[in-house]
């Protein structure tokens, strides 16, 4: 039995054929790629709905006109189509040579490659990106591992009368090394969470002047120079790890690159939380204002006198944003610089 026209028999074996005509223009019709039909002479014959979209032009204007792209069996190519609106369009084109009623058809199916090369650009952006985090990780790792090295090496074959307050010493030194390793690569791996649109803190209503005073006793921040003006059941609604990392990095930031006292101060404002910290040093050049929150973006002025990665600002108006709210700098009065950051109110 034929399976499109039932028992054998001319009459079924027309119906067969009937029917097989109909699924292939049922199929031609509703293929996602564009096929086009191409005389011997180079004019377009026949096309389905996709190449016509593709094309950007009706069927009954693209039948009868001059295909215009050379055309042999079996050939796989990239095509730039340029569009009545003067746009260009990556297209992928396979050719196939048929016959009907006894003359040579090419069939051209076309897929549009526009996605497919704008994800190629998109993965090398992604290699380029990794292969700087790997260069930055590296060079900023250096120093200090290597530093590590050496003060190891000093109590690990201590020169001939060493003394108990020089032992100390290195000790600190050390310890201080390691919370600086510590902190780029908790930098390194919020930035990698921030790239990868992983899972983000959920807010939660946060007590700004108690999380602000916890801050300073975990991290060891206390000291004369810093001024903290909050009032108190002043509410933000916030992922505090995120919180806490913003903070950290505009009072790691204040501490670096500014000067004594360095003034934390929140209000509401507007049905928001704004919380600034300042302080009285030089303040940031008018020319790398605009570079202050781009990643790996660091002032050439003071790059060479300090350690940094460039990550710390970013990260802050990453998180910010995330959180609800964002991060900007204002220049001090009369001096210093202001780094401010917005909340949802809780």
């Amino acid at each position: 039995m034929d399976r499109w026209g039932g028992e054998g028999g001319a009459g079924t074996n027309a119906m067969a054929d009937d029917g097989r005509q109909e699924l292939y223009a049922a199929m031609t019709l509703a293929a996602p790629d564009g096929i086009v039909a191409v005389d011997a002479d180079g004019c377009v014959g026949a096309c389905n709905p996709a190449a016509a979209a593709l094309l950007e032009r009706p069927a009954d204007e693209l039948i009868g006109s001059v295909f215009g792209f050379p055309l042999a069996d079996g050939e796989s190519t990239e095509v730039t189509l340029v569009l009545p609106n003067g746009r260009n369009k990556v297209v992928e084109m396979t050719v196939a040579l048929a016959r009907f009623d006894g003359r040579r058809l090419y069939v051209a199916t076309l897929r549009d490659g526009t996605r497919r090369q704008q994800a190629d650009h998109v993965l090398q952006a992604a290699l380029e990106h990794q292969s700087v985090v790997v260069a930055v990780a590296a060079h900023q790792l250096h120093n200090p591992l290597a530093a590590l090295s050496a003060l190891v090496h000093v109590l690990r074959e201590p020169p001939p009368g060493l003394a108990d307050e020089r032992r100390a010493e290195v000790v600190e030194r050390i310890a201080e090394r390691t919370a600086r390793l510590q902190a780029l690569v908790r930098k390194l791996l919020t930035a990698a969470r921030l790239d990868g649109a992983g899972r983000q803190g959920v807010p939660e209503p946060v007590e700004v002047l108690d999380f602000l005073l916890d801050q300073f006793t975990e991290s060891g921040a206390a000291r004369d120079g810093l001024r903290l003006a909050v009032p108190a059941r002043l509410v933000a609604r916030v992922d505090p790890v995120g919180f806490a990392e913003i903070f950290g990095n505009y009072l790691e930031n204040a501490l670096t690159y500014g000067r004594d006292p360095v003034e934390i101060t929140a209000r509401e404002a507007g049905g928001r939380i704004e919380l600034r910290v300042a302080d009285h040093g030089p303040g940031v050049p008018e020319s790398f204002v605009p570079h202050l929150f781009e990643r790996y973006r660091r002032d050439p002025a003071t790059a060479a006198a300090t350690e940094g990665t460039g990550l710390g600002l970013w990260i802050a108006r990453s998180l910010a944003r995330a959180n609800g709210g964002d991060a900007w700098y204002e220049p001090g009065r009369p001096n210093g610089a202001v780094f401010c950051v917005s909340l949802p109110k809780g």
